[in-house]
């Protein structure tokens, strides 16, 4: 039995999602025998949901993984390994590595085999609250000093997600604004994230809580904040309870610096950063503010307030150790992406920004494909995923960035999937601004006279250009995407719809 760390410990079982799902517990709990020499660890997901409860056998620097098995077959694995033999029968892959590595070894094949393994190298492998694990407990925030700002101006790293203050853009404009601002700077690490289709923040909350909080406390070290706020989903309860503890082990890595855990709701429009700092400051009523200034000049109460999602974070954390972060010039390093919609089960992946999205693919199983969203919600649709897995080429596509491949099956209705994101839009939008607001409103009217006989493609695509170009926050900027790339994709599915028919037979004609 281990919780202390498990990197270097041989013989070992890992049970990859325990603690998030009462199968994983109840194997975790099989496979504890406090007569036999071998560590059984609870580890993280490895974010590939369809391989879970996953176990990993280790001895002699060579590891097997099953992906299932039952408790009479984890008690077996353990006896076969407290004896010195490591099963392999049944393994879905067998895999050599350095005995002490802290990163999970990668099968060949297989949805482990997708992509790379950078910020997520931990996940499935360590204890996520381990400092032992964790770099040996040398934490980044106590060897940051101010030159990580020339550091990040020299990576040119950009944020990533929407609830990044820097979405897209270079992070170290916004810590030289916090930094020179007038006012006790605070952090805001947003996990916020309603969107159950956006798993990549919560996956390094639960299973790499020290690869994002690390890097959140150097940040406060550079930018000399006073305050550091970890703002989550309040039905995210393992999240809050591992990022709590990494914090709490952290706590003394920067002087004068009080941190605390902020559940906020779990509603779309929370996870904007605007909207964020609003929750944060107790407001019951969520609005998104009028920018500029911006948060890293006006946030928390006032306060110059760096806002970063997880994902930045954990990139940020390359960046001060010292990685290669590869990838293209113009946005380096690697962007996580979640593979879900109609598959069997959704997968998160690690992509080089050099890679296409089409190379996710394989981590699923899916059915027959005639479309995907890329991006979230507001995403854009698409035919194709040859698409670069990275900023420019993204947005280039007219795709979202926030990291999700939503496939969607042939019996998919582009019209009524766009209609449904416009609804969804209308429902969720805070209300602040009237493009945002009447702006939905009206995307829904004017869809609904698609099915009405009535296609005013020139009336949609002009809307949709107010509500992107005049709206307060991104949700209202990002609300039409599902629409006017459904027209330039499908633009014959909506004028057969006002002819009274549906091509894909999805919709009640």
């Amino acid at each position: 039995m281990v919780d202390d760390g498990v990197c270097g410990r041989d013989p070992a079982v890992r049970v990859a999602g325990a603690g998030n799902d009462s199968r994983s517990d109840e194997l975790l709990a099989a496979g504890r025998d406090p007569e036999t020499g071998v560590a059984v660890a609870a580890v993280g997901s490895t974010g590939i949901a369809g391989l879970e409860p996953l176990m990993l056998a280790t001895l002699d620097g060579e590891t097997a993984f099953f992906s299932e098995m039952d408790t009479d077959g984890v008690r077996a694995l353990v006896e076969a390994l407290d004896e010195g033999t490591l099963p392999t029968d049944d393994a879905m892959a067998v895999v050599e590595h350095e005995p002490e590595t802290a990163s999970l070894p990668l099968p060949d094949e297989g949805p482990l085999g997708v992509g790379e393994r950078a910020v997520l190298a931990g996940c499935g492998w360590t204890v996520p609250t381990s400092t032992a694990d964790y770099r040996d407990g040398e934490f980044l925030a106590s060897e940051t000093t101010a030159d990580v700002m020339g550091q990040l101006r020299e990576e040119g790293l950009r944020g990533r997600g929407r609830g990044d203050v820097a979405t897209d853009t270079p992070v170290v404009e916004e810590w030289e604004t916090v930094a020179e601002a007038d006012g006790d700077a605070v952090v805001v690490v947003n996990a916020n994230e309603a969107d159950t289709d956006a798993e990549a923040d919560r996956l390094l909350l639960e299973s790499a809580p020290f690869s994002v909080l690390d890097p959140a406390f150097a940040a406060a070290r550079a930018v000399d904040a006073t305050d550091l706020v970890i703002y989550v989903n309040e039905s995210e309860r393992l999240a809050r309870e591992r990022a709590k503890t990494a914090a709490q082990t952290l706590d003394e890595a920067v002087d004068r610096l009080s941190t605390r855990i902020v559940a906020g709701p779990d509603e779309y429009k929370a996870g904007e950063p605007t909207v964020a700092l609003e929750a944060i400051e107790g407001n019951h009523r969520l609005e998104s503010r009028r920018t500029p200034p911006g948060p890293s000049e006006y946030g928390v109460d006032g306060r110059p307030t760096l806002v970063h999602t997880p994902r930045t974070f954990a990139q940020v954390g390359r960046v001060l150790a010292g990685d290669d972060l590869g990838g293209v010039a113009s946005d380096p390093g690697t962007r996580l992406i979640t593979v879900t919609g109609d598959v069997t089960s959704p997968a998160t992946v690690e992509l080089s920004t050099d890679d296409g999205l089409d190379s996710a693919l394989s981590a699923v199983e899916a059915g027959g494909r005639s479309l995907a969203c890329v991006g979230g919600v507001f995403g854009g649709l698409t035919r194709t995923l040859d698409v670069p897995a990275n900023a420019s080429g993204l947005t280039g596509a007219q795709l979202g960035t926030n990291g999700v491949v939503e496939l969607l099956g042939e019996s998919t209705c582009p019209v009524a999937f766009a209609g449904e994101r416009a609804r969804f839009a209308k429902e969720e939008n805070c209300g602040r601004c009237v493009p945002g607001r009447e702006g939905s409103n009206q995307l829904v009217n004017l869809l609904r006279d698609v099915y009405e006989g009535e296609y005013k493609e020139g009336m949609l695509r002009e809307l949709a250009r107010v509500m992107r170009e005049t709206s307060t926050c991104e949700l209202g900027r990002d609300a039409p995407r599902p629409v006017t790339t459904a027209m330039d994709g499908f633009g014959a599915e909506f004028a057969a719809h006002a002819e009274g028919r549906c091509p894909t037979g999805a919709c009640d004609r």
